[in-house]
């Protein structure tokens, strides 16, 4: 799967373009500040109606301009053409189009759009908050597991009630009784989607991370949110005076978490900055080769600013892995004599250049 043509209007400082990317690498260079990550941004917005870069929305359309808007012509792994497109406007109206379909919500956009980014701010995978760690594993889980979106909706549903009736007191005996044992049904489905493919990613992981960085004893584990000793319902029982007194229900796989420990050690308290970044590369390239197998289609990679604080024997080896997935990728950097060698001869590569917002396309530095 790849995108084979993206339109861009009103994102931030882009001029309007239309863009024909290589269906393998493409690399975007030009000085900071010249509209690169914006590129990154637009393709971003167009697979989860949202930035990466601000949870505000007004930044991300140019200024003076009404709305953006972002298209996508998708090949897919089997031949067929699909259309996608997004549109978000100053009031926050956000419009999903898929096929010439209004699309319901936007996780039908995650699922028509895979998308994996790798940019700065990736180290908060180790050294941020659980949430964080928790919608890198939910990401893989949805795109490997159909039954995992209905069964987290379940849950959210159930946790919104009971945590309504903690702070209000509202529900007899009864409904709160059918509340719990819901949430404790949707909860063990979860655990189980979680579990398996944490079992899945684990290896893939272990030999990713081979070819990137030798670093022994560092461990990949899951925590589901309670004691594993123990029942959810037997857990909610026990904290339930505790949870009345917070307002909120804390046990439960809303409180889930991955777990990187270097011997007995939190792993972003002992790793420098580079092998943090190595790490969560592999983290991320191994989903992307679970939703290979799972969807027989890739996803597609988002790597802004590659060579920042990797040298180049680990930028290379990197640059090996992304290719050895034969999906489409797209990289900023600063300097394209850094990235552009070193791929095979037979992998596409097409270079674009930024600058002032405006991109043009060069030539395959193979031609």
């Amino acid at each position: 799967m790849s995108l084979s043509r993206v339109t861009v209007t009103a994102v931030r400082n882009l001029h309007p373009v239309t863009l024909s990317p290589s269906p393998r690498i493409n690399i975007l260079h030009g000085a900071n500040g010249s509209g690169k990550t914006s590129l990154l941004e637009a393709v971003h917005l167009l697979g989860l109606a949202r930035s990466f870069r601000s949870s505000r929305l007004l930044p991300l359309i140019q200024y003076e301009q009404p709305a953006c808007t972002v298209f996508g012509q998708v090949l897919k792994a089997d031949g067929r053409l699909s259309n996608l497109g997004v549109s978000r406007d100053r009031q926050g109206e956000l419009q999903i189009r898929i096929d010439g379909q209004n699309a319901r919500s936007a996780a039908q956009l995650a699922e028509a759009l895979p998308l994996q980014l790798i940019n700065p701010d990736s180290f908060r995978l180790l050294e941020g908050a659980p949430k964080v760690r928790r919608q890198f594993l939910d990401w893989g889980v949805f795109h490997v597991e159909p039954r995992f979106l209905p069964a987290w909706q379940r849950l959210q549903k159930a946790l919104r009630q009971r945590n309504s009736w903690l702070r209000h007191g509202t529900l007899d005996a009864a409904s709160q009784a059918a509340w719990d044992r819901e949430l404790c049904l949707a909860s063990d489905e979860i655990d189980g989607y979680r579990r398996a493919y944490i079992q899945a990613l684990k290896p893939v992981f272990e030999r990713t991370l081979e070819e990137l960085v030798e670093l022994q004893g560092l461990s990949l584990s899951y925590y589901r949110g309670w004691d594993k000793e123990r029942e959810l319902n037997d857990v909610l029982a026990a904290s339930l005076s505790r949870d009345q007194q917070m307002g909120h229900t804390q046990a439960g796989p809303q409180r889930a978490d991955l777990r990187l420990r270097l011997g007995a050690h939190n792993a972003a308290d002992i790793l420098s900055r580079g092998q943090q970044k190595l790490v969560v590369c592999a983290l991320r390239i191994a989903q992307g080769h679970l939703v290979d197998q799972a969807k027989r289609g890739q996803c597609i990679y988002l790597v802004d600013d590659l060579p920042s604080e990797l040298d180049e024997q680990h930028r290379r080896a990197l640059c090996r892995l992304l290719e050895d997935l034969h999906c489409q990728v797209f990289i900023t950097c600063v300097d394209h004599e850094l990235l552009r060698e070193g791929w095979r001869t037979d992998t596409p590569v097409a270079m674009f250049h930024v600058e002032h917002g405006g991109i043009t396309q060069t030539h395959d530095h193979r031609e």
